[in-house]
């Protein structure tokens, strides 16, 4: 019989490793546990997909929301507009309601508004004279409809355009239906906008669709309305627009609107009957993934979205990744099993695989004592310097070369610190610091490659090394080894060389660190253009006023001035989408910046001192100087509300050449001639996940009023337009400097660039 191994085991007779079965039993446990450690990741990829998923759909169900908000805002400010054109009376001429609505352009700027239109109050004693002067003004066939005998009427006297389906409105009293009649109530007591419920307008036709009317009350001129009393007795008529809600709705998602099923209902629950608008691409029958029902209050009346989402967005969830994770998985745990299974079955081979490990484990020892015996002779006669410490920074190795090098004997050496031998004094505090870095890390102190220093000699000298050095595993902390050369013979020469490595790292890490900035989603249209919409609505008004001829010409001037100003404000919004038009010309930016001086302080305060720095000789370039003014104007704004109102902005000018832009060691900026501008600050400055997104449009780190977060947008899209680069950059508690680069332009300031 064959005696085992000392450290040989015997399984137990019968048992399932006496079998044959146990190495089966643990691979199928190991699988099964790998198996539920695969669901699990799997199952959190899953979850992890579905929440991005749901968080997207949240933001583009409010954001929905928002756009409708927003635009039924505009719409009650075009009434507003046309209430201050009646000028407190309802008998305008309609030659001149006619001017103002071509004037408005509201078909094409006002996608969802069928019509505008005027309801005057008629009482019941004047309703016959009123329609004989109606027909007299060339309308035979007008009469107040429905027929019946009220207290008081309210026809549509006025509605543009005065053709087609809105023919149908023409005279109709819309205070005789109780929906209308609600709203029009709502909108006389409060003097604000009022919606009406859900009505099917008189202009549609035999495909009607559900819409609804906004209304604003038109008092009399000079009387009193501060009381809902004093209001019912000034009111003369309402302005009004009916809307038709699948033509409002049309556009309103944007670029996602494929992504939402959408459902409007007059109320605050989702009543079928209340239903005003439902998506085309809605289905009944189908469950969405994300469901979301949202209150919204519009003019007083309160309106139900519910939400859901499309087949197209559900689609974007990603399994491809819960997919991967759920396959690898399962491989590794058939090829754990199977090593498993494999280690259990082979453990006797095992064993002699350990023992045969084991002898030569021994005689890799042997020949390690002979190679280390064979090292010493080599360092002993080495040409280099050999040091070496232990974890505590005592010296365990110094050879005859260290002795000749540094004056002392490998006797006085050996067991002596390191700082206490070769460390100058003015940096033992720090050697102290680093080395107990190191011993902890085992980092800072492995160079790889050789490093120059300076190491003191015995008699206080200080002699210029070259040193490799590199961890020693020891038994608390590390250690180090060390060769060193003296360098003094090749300092000179290699003087030169090493200072080009330092600028050369100094490239590399100035380049690790910067980042790409740029603008991080558009300017929708829709912003610009309802800007420009209720500037265009102030403007028509201000501009038919002026043909009246009053004694206020001066004062809408002035109003008209400040319309103009605004224009340019929309213009600079589009600047940031790099599509608005602009009129460069050759600047002198220095001259520039001297005829903005006043305008600069009067925004900055009396308390920021402004500091302009020119350089002489300043190159010119090729910008638009409007948006330059605005941009430079706006950088001084934002320097002024980062210092809190007290500090200095300084402004400098100066002249990069190719040279100069090289060592920005900035790859998106080109080689050539530019004008730099930097406005720079004492403020509290930036942080970097600030600076990363302080370019993006509507991003503020302002209190909520205090800013639109629109400035620095503006002035990233103008300077790209221009052809130029600007940067950031900022230390927080120090302050902030943006800089702009604008390629020179040969031509003499204030000529026109050549076509």
């Amino acid at each position: 019989m064959q005696r085992p191994e000392p450290d040989e085991t015997r399984p137990i007779p019968g048992s399932p490793a006496d079998r044959g079965w146990g190495p089966l039993v643990l691979a199928g446990t190991v699988f099964l546990v790998s198996l539920a450690i695969t669901w699990g990741a799997w199952n959190g990829a899953r979850r992890d997909e579905d929440a991005d998923l749901a968080a997207q759909f949240e933001y583009r169900a409010r954001d929905l929301a928002t756009n409708m908000v927003r635009r039924m805002a505009v719409y009650e400010q075009v009434l507003r507009g046309t209430r201050g054109f009646m000028r407190g009376r309802v008998d305008v001429s309609r030659r001149e309601f006619a001017d103002y609505f071509q004037i408005q352009n509201l078909q094409e700027h006002f996608p969802g508004i069928e019509a505008l239109g005027v309801a005057s109050i008629i009482p019941r004693q004047q309703l016959a004279a009123h329609e004989a002067a109606v027909r007299r003004q060339g309308f035979t066939d007008y009469r107040v409809t429905p027929e019946a005998t009220r207290e008081v009427y309210t026809a549509i006297t006025h509605i543009e355009p005065f053709a087609g389906r809105n023919l149908r409105a023409f005279g109709y009293d819309m205070y005789g239906e109780p929906v209308r009649r609600a709203a029009m109530n709502a909108a006389r007591d409060s003097g604000a906008a009022a919606l009406s419920g859900k009505v099917v307008l008189l202009q549609e036709g035999r495909n009607a669709q559900p819409g609804f009317l906004m209304y604003v009350p038109v008092y009399r001129s000079g009387m009193p309305t501060t009381t809902g009393e004093q209001r019912r007795a000034a009111i003369v008529g309402w302005v009004y627009a009916p809307f038709r809600m699948a033509d409002l709705m049309r556009g309103v998602g944007g670029t996602h609107a494929a992504d939402l099923q959408v459902a409007v209902y007059d109320g605050a629950r989702p009543d079928p009957d209340a239903l005003l608008f439902r998506s085309q691409d809605a289905t009944a029958w189908r469950r969405p993934l994300f469901r979301q029902t949202l209150p919204l209050t519009i003019s007083g009346r309160q309106w139900t979205l519910d939400i859901a989402s499309s087949p197209t967005f559900e689609a974007k969830r990603d399994t491809h990744r819960p997919r991967i994770i759920a396959i690898t998985g399962v491989v590794l745990a058939f090829l754990l099993s199977l090593v498993v299974w494999l280690l259990a079955s082979e453990r006797r081979r095992a064993m002699q695989l350990a023992r045969a490990m084991t002898l030569e484990l021994r005689q890799s020892y042997e020949r390690n004592e002979a190679g280390r015996r064979r090292m010493d002779v080599i360092l002993r006669n080495t040409y280099d310097a050999f040091i070496a410490i232990d974890g505590e920074g005592r010296v365990t190795d110094w050879n005859p070369q260290a002795v000749k090098l540094f004056g002392w004997s490998e006797a006085e050496a050996l067991g002596r610190e390191i700082g206490e031998l070769l460390v100058p004094p003015n940096t033992c505090a720090a050697h102290e610091r680093g080395f107990a870095q190191f011993a902890c890390e085992g980092g800072p102190l492995v160079m790889g490659e050789p490093a120059e220093t300076v190491a003191r000699h015995r008699d206080g000298h200080l002699v210029p090394v070259e040193i490799v050095a590199a961890a020693l595993p020891a038994d608390v902390g590390h250690g180090a080894s060390a060769f060193v050369r003296d360098i003094t013979p090749r300092r000179e020469a290699e003087a030169r060389e090493g200072l080009r490595r330092a600028r050369l790292d100094e490239a590399r890490t100035a380049l690790a660190r910067s980042q790409k900035l740029e603008a991080v989603g558009k300017l929708t249209g829709g912003v610009v253009h309802d800007f420009n919409n209720i500037l265009h609505i102030i403007s028509a008004n201000v501009q038919l006023m002026l043909r009246s001829g009053n004694n206020a010409e001066k004062r809408l001037r002035n109003i008209l001035d400040a319309v103009e100003r605004g224009s340019k404000l929309s213009a600079q919004l589009l600047a940031f989408a790099r599509r608005q038009p602009l009129h460069p010309s050759v600047v002198n930016v220095g001259d520039l910046l001297e005829r903005m001086d006043s305008l600069l302080q009067r925004a900055a305060g009396e308390s920021i001192a402004i500091e302009l720095a020119r350089r002489d000789g300043l190159w010119n370039t090729l910008v638009d100087p409007n948006q330059l003014e605005n941009v430079i104007l706006n950088l001084v704004i934002n320097a002024r509300d980062a210092m809190e109102g007290a500090g200095k902005v300084s402004i400098t000018l100066g002249n990069l050449d190719a040279a100069s832009i090289a060592a920005l060691a900035d790859p998106e900026i080109d080689p050539g001639e530019y004008v730099l501008i930097a406005v720079s600050d004492t403020g509290e400055g930036m942080p970097p996940e600030v600076i990363e997104r302080a370019f993006e449009p509507f991003f503020t780190t302002k209190p909520e009023g205090k800013g639109t977060g629109l400035g620095l947008s503006m002035a990233h899209g103008f300077v790209k337009q221009s052809g130029g680069h600007i940067r950031i950059a900022s230390v927080p508690g120090e302050g902030t400097t943006i800089s702009i680069y604008l390629p020179r332009h040969t031509g003499a300031a204030g000529t026109a660039p050549p076509a």
